[in-house]
């Protein structure tokens, strides 16, 4: 990934896919496939799919195990991101963020509606970049998945979409 703004070709990026669920196993983890699956279509190395309980404490161990591990460019998250009780993916990880990226839950949000219409207010998706890792919490549905990574997360980890990407950026990230 040498140069800002190189066109040498695709760059495949290693992604960690994190499924949030009290109730999901790897063989009913339908939102995580379709991640891991669209991840690998696209041509991105999933390095890791993991599911954990709605807990905040073992969403923030996962999530910083990946944070600090050099391997891992991207988390993905699906789940959590309701307003229900036990909803708590944002309470957990944006904690460990060292930057918001509010534009990625507004876009979310602004797709969503066309989708779903005003139900899309309940989506908290948010996302964020922690030790030059990029994180995206998604909601727990399939349907939200497929919107996530074929209506934003595809391009945007594309270095060769113009005019900007995150897969760019990556060089960048942890300048000072």
């Amino acid at each position: 990934m040498s140069g800002h703004f190189n066109d040498s070709g695709f760059v495949p990026l290693n992604i960690a896919v994190l499924t949030l669920s009290d109730s999901r196993t790897e063989e009913t983890d339908k939102s995580g496939l379709i991640l891991k699956e669209r991840a690998l279509e696209a041509g991105h190395r999933v390095v890791e799919k993991a599911i954990v309980p709605d807990d905040v404490y073992q969403m923030r161990a996962i999530v910083s195990r990946w944070i600090a591990d050099d391997d891992v460019h991207i988390i993905i998250s699906t789940g959590g991101t309701g307003i229900t009780g036990r909803d708590s993916t944002p309470e957990a990880l944006q904690p460990l963020f060292d930057k918001s990226i509010e534009g990625f839950g507004e876009l979310f949000r602004t797709i969503s509606l066309e989708e779903i219409g005003a139900s899309a207010i309940q989506s908290r998706v948010i996302s964020g970049l922690a030790n030059g890792t990029l994180i995206f919490c998604l909601p727990g549905s399939t349907g939200a998945c497929r919107t996530g990574w074929d209506k934003i997360l595809k391009e945007q980890l594309d270095h060769r979409t113009r005019p900007c990407n995150f897969a760019q950026m990556f060089p960048r990230l942890l300048e000072s």
